[in-house]
């Protein structure tokens, strides 16, 4: 009764708010569009990197390449692509066009092969994750492969994370795969459970997209949000100037139509981390600028045919990408 009553006041008058701003609209249709666009056939290569050597662990800077004008190949599997430019790049990987954002960091890979990652020597201070949990629809659909809760364990957050780094798990709304982000994969990290936030997911003119109260879908999803404090004790006080989480927070957007693709959280996630901060997605299916981002389909909503064609601001003459 208490998420109940958190969701629907606080939703209430975030969309009161959005409606007055004009970002949503009474009386709106439904959103049906559907995008059609090219599958990512670079996620059914991570099998058969596999086989391939691993890098010499002892260079740290073999695991890293940098995408430019002159990048004719790209190593995607085994070391970790760096755009350094302050715009967009657009590259050919496997004859098919893909838009890298500024600054941003990707490797593609799966579990066995995230060493890279180390080697990368990057702590990062904020880590979001939207692990593939086993449910029925998933299973059914076979539009991802599932992950047993336990292999969770397997991900080396603490060789990932710098002391009081912020941590974000997106969660089904099963209990039981809450019980263990908050009592079992969380203290196995060194990681104290700090907030609990929401999604809530509208139509255009600001209705739940689900009845609130419906005893199978929820018009929302949880992000369990924690601190990384290595293994001491959860007493002990944060350090450098660290900003308490607000706990019970909501976000409230209208669901992309893309398939379990979750809003931004870097605008939202600034107040708790320093200025400089690194950050980190995994289980990432897109990737945003100036963040770091590892899966095995890293690139899936990066292919062009995601992205608009417009002209440069002030200017006419060829076409960039719009993103």
């Amino acid at each position: 009764m208490q998420i109940r009553s958190v969701i629907l006041d606080g939703t209430k008058s975030l969309v009161e708010s959005a409606t007055l701003l004009g970002y949503l609209h009474k009386g709106a249709d439904a959103q049906t569009d559907s995008l059609l666009c090219a599958e990512c056939n670079l996620a059914s290569l991570c099998d058969m990197a596999k086989e391939l050597p691993l890098m010499d662990d002892e260079d740290p800077e073999s695991c890293v390449q940098l995408l430019d004008a002159g990048t004719s190949h790209l190593d995607l599997f085994s070391r970790v692509t760096e755009n350094p430019a302050e715009q967009a790049a657009v590259t050919m990987l496997m004859g098919e066009e893909y838009v890298i954002p500024p600054r941003a960091a990707f490797l593609l890979s799966d579990f066995s092969r995230m060493h890279p990652l180390l080697r990368y020597g990057h702590k990062f201070d904020v880590i979001v994750m939207d692990p593939p949990w086993e449910n029925k629809s998933a299973k059914r659909s076979r539009r991802y492969a599932c992950l047993p809760s336990s292999q969770l364990k397997r991900l080396p957050i603490p060789q990932l994370a710098s002391l009081n780094s912020l941590v974000v798990t997106w969660v089904t709304n099963r209990p039981s795969h809450l019980r263990f982000v908050r009592h079992e994969l969380y203290p196995h990290w060194g990681v104290e459970a700090v907030a609990q936030w929401f999604w809530v997911k509208v139509t255009a003119d600001g209705q739940f997209v689900f009845p609130l109260d419906s005893p199978h879908k929820k018009p929302y999803e949880v992000l369990i949000l924690g601190r990384y404090r290595g293994h001491s004790s959860p007493s002990e006080p944060c350090v450098g100037g660290v900003t308490p989480v607000q706990d019970q927070r909501l976000i409230v957007s209208i669901p992309s139509t893309l398939h379990s693709h979750k809003p931004s959280l870097a605008e939202v996630l600034k107040p708790y981390m320093k200025a400089d901060g690194e950050c980190l997605e995994l289980f990432a299916r897109s990737l945003r600028a100036g963040w770091t981002s590892w899966g095995n389909e890293v690139l899936r909503f990066q292919h062009s045919s995601y992205f608009t064609l417009a002209p440069p601001e002030g200017r006419s003459g060829p076409e960039t990408r719009d993103f």
